[in-house]
Formats: structure tokens, C-alpha cells, sequence
């Protein structure tokens, strides 16, 4: 058990590190790094370079979570002779680390929003369709991409404790507890924005690329 907890973590990892945001700006001769917030994440990538790269970056983000929940397991219990149940869950945690403190970049990553949000589709999905609402309906009443992934964060335990029945609930419940404290903590710099109504509104013209 204790091989496959490790490999399916180290798999979850490498997979979530892939740094899509840089990647993408690098290919169009922009350091993200030093770009609008400098972060690698979709927002960023949107405010700084448009819809089109923002877009292709916030579906891989999507995709490194859900893959992960998929498959880092199965590969696991592949080369070894250990389950359990909460491999898939070790994947979301491992997938979201990699995202937010990825081995490439000095382990500076994103926020882990749309990587745990493909993680969550994978691995539950009423409760990521709850916490998809709370972001919608967070983000189109202030136009703030950070409010409404914080919001989504501090639902998303709830969603998954009136969700999910069975022996698995409290675990996930705790796990997604886990998730969401990571969310709100890497949010911190844009808590004290949003106290100090300094926060970028989504839609806003975005920033000139030297």
C-alpha cells in the first residue's frame, strides 16, 4: 500500500507540474513570470496574452487534474500489487501540489483552481458541479475571478459531505477540507486586494506585453 500511495503521488506530481501557463507564453516570447500578477495560471494567461492561449491553458490545467485522478492510479496498482480506495484521492493532492509548486519552475507554480477543479470532476462529481455553480454565480455578480474561486473552494467541502454517502464521505470530506485551505492560502495576496478594492476586475483591458 505504502509503494503504491508513493508512486501514485509521484505520478499525480509530475503530471500536475507541467507548466502550462509558461509554456504557452513562452512560445510566444512572454515571461509570464513577469507578466500582469506572474502567476502561470489561466487568469494570468488570459489578462496578459488574450482568450485564445487563456483558454488552451485553462483546459490542460483542467485536464492534468482529471487525467491524474484517472489514470496515476491504475498505474500504480500496476506495478504493484497493493489498492486502495483512496489512491484516486492521493492523485488529486499529488496533481494539485504539482501544479502549485512545480519542480520546473523552482517549485513556484499556480493556484491550483482549474487543476483541482478537473481533480474534483474525476473524483466527484456532484460536488464539483455544485462548486462550478458557486463559481459562476460568484464570478458574473463581481467580475472577480479570485472571489469566485475562493468562494467555490470554501463550498467545496460542503458540496462534498452532502454528495457523497457511503464510507468514503467523511475521508473526502476531510480531503477536499485539505484542498480548499491550500486555495484560500494561495489566494492570500488577493484576499488583502479585495480588502483594499485594488483587485482586477475579469474583463478589464489587459496589460501591454513588452
Amino acid at each position: 500500500m505504502v509503494a503504491a500511495s508513493s508512486i501514485t503521488l509521484a505520478l499525480a506530481y509530475l503530471a500536475g507540474s507541467l507548466p502550462t501557463g509558461f509554456l504557452v507564453a513562452r512560445a510566444m516570447r512572454v515571461d509570464i513570470t513577469r507578466a500582469g500578477s506572474g502567476n502561470i495560471g489561466a487568469t494570468n494567461v488570459f489578462r496578459v496574452l488574450g482568450r485564445g492561449p487563456g483558454s488552451l491553458v485553462l483546459l490542460v490545467d483542467l485536464l492534468k487534474g482529471a487525467l491524474a485522478v484517472r489514470f496515476a492510479p491504475e498505474l500504480a496498482v500496476a506495478l504493484t500489487p497493493a489498492d486502495s480506495p483512496a489512491l484516486p484521492a492521493l492523485a488529486a493532492l499529488g496533481a494539485v501540489l504539482g501544479h502549485n509548486y512545480t519542480c520546473w519552475l523552482g517549485f513556484k507554480g499556480g493556484k491550483g483552481v482549474a487543476t483541482s477543479a478537473g481533480a474534483m470532476a474525476a473524483l466527484i462529481p456532484p460536488a464539483f458541479a455544485v462548486t462550478v455553480v458557486t463559481w459562476l454565480l460568484v464570478f458574473f455578480a463581481g467580475r472577480y475571478v479570485s472571489l469566485a474561486s475562493i468562494a467555490a473552494a470554501v463550498v467545496l467541502p460542503v458540496a462534498t459531505a452532502s454528495t457523497v454517502t457511503g464510507p468514503t464521505r467523511w475521508p473526502l470530506v476531510g480531503f477536499t477540507s485539505v484542498l480548499a485551505a491550500m486555495a484560500v492560502w494561495r489566494h492570500r495576496a488577493n484576499i488583502e486586494r479585495l480588502r483594499a478594492g485594488t483587485e482586477h476586475r475579469f474583463g478589464k483591458p489587459k496589460a501591454p506585453v513588452s
